[in-house]
């Protein structure tokens, strides 16, 4: 049991390696076991306090509805209410989950690189709230609001508990998940995979991007629903470009040392 515990320990040190040597295909896939069987493990640890807080936070989810949620079968609400727990879950084991994406990519750095890694990482779960803050109270009432009133003399919305629930955190979800694009630029430029240059000289892919990113996030395809969306896009967008600069010049750095 001891030996489990240390080895599920997500802060554990790695074990020291040769700079010069290099992994076979097999120690990858090895480690890639390791680092996704800790992430999963987080997220059912945080489904399991989610289910502690899921009626509360059904409660929370309910208010702009306005009313009781409709189940269409005897499980409807059992569903319903484990995946909010679910939900919750996934919110909270984002710094377990992306600690160990940058612990599976971290041994080819240096270690003032991993020092600047491991300093950003809490900026991942503070762009994940923005994401989480923004979605819940600047899109989802005017997204609700015109979907509920959409055609009312043809259409009478009675949305079930199932349907209502999978579309309002899937929304909030993936759109604080889209809040981490600069940090996941941040990371391709320290392995040498992008510059700020190519990002100012795509700035109209970048726009065509967020655009066709907004049409699949946002439930509307009306233009204020879209630029709210697309407007913060732009912006993650922007400070991208001051991230990868930072992260190419410290890439720049360490290919100097090097050589």
């Amino acid at each position: 049991m001891a030996r489990f515990l240390r080895w599920m320990n997500p802060f554990r040190a790695a074990p020291k390696r040769d700079p010069e040597a290099h992994m076979t295909l097999l120690q990858h896939l090895d480690e890639l076991r390791m680092r996704v069987t800790r992430a999963l493990f987080g997220l059912v640890l945080g489904t399991a306090v989610g289910m502690v807080f899921a009626t509360e936070v059904l409660k929370f989810l309910q208010e702009p509805y306005g009313r009781e949620f409709t189940v269409l079968g005897p499980t409807g609400g059992v569903v319903a209410y484990f995946r909010v727990a679910l939900f919750i879950g996934a919110i909270l084991s984002i710094p377990l989950v992306t600690y160990q994406v940058l612990m599976f990519v971290l041994p080819g750095l240096h270690p003032h690189e991993k020092r600047v890694l491991l300093a950003v990482l809490p900026v991942v779960t503070l762009l994940f709230l923005v994401g989480v803050v923004f979605t819940w109270y600047v899109l989802i009432p005017p997204a609700l609001g015109f979907l509920e009133g959409f055609e009312p003399t043809l259409f009478k919305p009675e949305w079930t508990a199932d349907l209502y629930l999978s579309f309002v955190t899937a929304l909030v979800f993936w759109m604080g998940v889209a809040f981490e694009m600069p940090l996941i630029f941040f990371v391709l430029a320290l392995m040498g995979f992008v510059e700020a240059g190519v990002l100012i000289r795509q700035w109209r892919i970048a726009v065509v991007g967020a655009a066709v990113a907004a049409a699949v996030i946002t439930p509307t395809v009306d233009p204020v629903n879209m630029a709210l969306v697309v407007v913060p896009l732009l912006a993650l967008y922007g400070i991208s470009i001051g991230l990868v600069g930072l992260g190419a010049s410290i890439h720049k750095r360490r290919i100097s040392a090097t050589s």
